[in-house]
């Protein structure tokens, strides 16, 4: 018997989802700038959809701290020193558990290649000097490990703070220095993944971190300010 309180869904969800899968986009790609303020008008028009799914789909992103909300607008926040420092503490404590889970199943050649190929193709752009081709080949071997990860909740905590640094992957990436580095993290995991070694995997994917968290730093122009201090918890 349905819950008594239960009432018809007034609109298609679906809808809803893509206006927020698009505007998520859009925000992981950079295409949007932090501070930049969305015109719910303005989105609603280019999506050919009204302004209510578009406002439902700020407030979800907002929710994600995805978009910062004062109540009357959204915007793209830019992110402190603080920011960073947290979800990076997040991003530590899920990613490399993430893809210890991974290594067990990755000693299957054919279930790597994808992973692999990945990496080939992130070598032959770096070679080229083609840093659109080097992001393309990173997100791809993300996506391929990522795919392999048996929770799919860890799976959802993984992306959503990786998605709160994403857009500055143009930037880092840019430098041949830092193509450099993330290259060969990569090829770190990959032979840990071959081996079924969950442990050099999962460390792997924290000197990945370490080194990426340093230069989304440096990206950002907060290099130069302190970090701030361990908040205190009472015991």
């Amino acid at each position: 018997m349905p819950h008594a309180t239960l009432k018809p869904v007034e609109r298609p969800r679906a809808l809803v989802d893509q206006v927020y899968a698009a505007l998520r986009e859009q925000l992981r790609s950079g295409s949007i700038g932090a501070g930049a303020a969305l015109q719910e008008v303005q989105l609603a028009e280019q999506l050919g959809v009204s302004r209510t799914p578009v406002r439902e789909a700020m407030a979800r992103l907002a929710s994600e701290g995805l978009l910062a909300s004062d109540q009357r607008s959204f915007t793209v926040p830019a992110l402190t020193r603080q920011d960073v420092e947290d979800i990076y503490e997040v991003r530590f404590l899920v990613e490399p558990e993430a893809l210890r889970r991974v290594a067990a199943l990755t000693v299957d050649a054919p279930r790597r290649e994808p992973i692999e190929a990945a990496c080939a193709a992130a070598a032959a752009a770096h070679r080229a000097g083609d840093s659109a081709a080097f992001r393309d080949a990173h997100k791809r071997h993300r996506i391929a490990w990522m795919a392999l990860v048996p929770n799919a909740r860890l799976v959802r905590v993984v992306e959503l703070y990786a998605d709160h640094l994403q857009h500055i992957r143009a930037l880092t990436l840019g430098d041949a220095q830092v193509r450099t580095i993330v290259l060969k993290g990569m090829r770190r995991i990959n032979a840990a993944l071959a081996a079924g070694d969950g442990d050099a995997a999962a460390e792997a994917m924290r000197e990945q971190l370490q080194q990426a968290r340093q230069a989304f730093i440096e990206a950002i122009g907060l290099a130069t300010k302190p970090a701030p201090r361990k908040r205190r918890t009472s015991s």
